[in-house]
């Protein structure tokens, strides 16, 4: 599988609100470089932690993907809703590293200004 097949294959799982996490690896390093930057190692941490954001996605759209050997950075458009709250739009830069057909690294970038406080 190519870098790109395995992104594809992760955003069309998110599309189908199932088998997106089997794109990861189990030692994937997810970087979010939102202030405050945070960083979480393996697979049922990365879970753990990113459930939320999951669980709140509404509609998403891929703008754009750029891929270069074992990296790939998709432009991203979600939209989000919490219980209780109403929808709102975040635009994400998202930047993965693949290797032996998982995403062993996960990057996003984005302003965290549209989120509900």
């Amino acid at each position: 599988m190519t870098t790109k097949a395995a992104i594809e294959g992760y955003f069309a799982g998110l599309r189908q609100k199932k088998g997106w996490d089997s794109f990861l690896a189990d030692d994937v390093v997810f970087t979010s470089f939102t202030s405050p930057v945070k960083q979480v190692t393996g697979k049922p941490a990365y879970l753990e932690s990113t459930k939320r954001f999951y669980g709140g996605i509404v509609t998403f759209e891929v703008r754009e993907t750029l891929v270069d050997g074992d990296k790939a950075c998709a432009l991203t458009r979600y939209q989000l809703q919490r219980p209780g709250s109403p929808a709102f739009e975040s635009n994400v830069a998202e930047v993965f590293r693949v290797r032996d057909d998982k995403i062993v690294s996960f990057d996003i970038y984005f302003d965290s200004a549209p989120f509900p406080k």
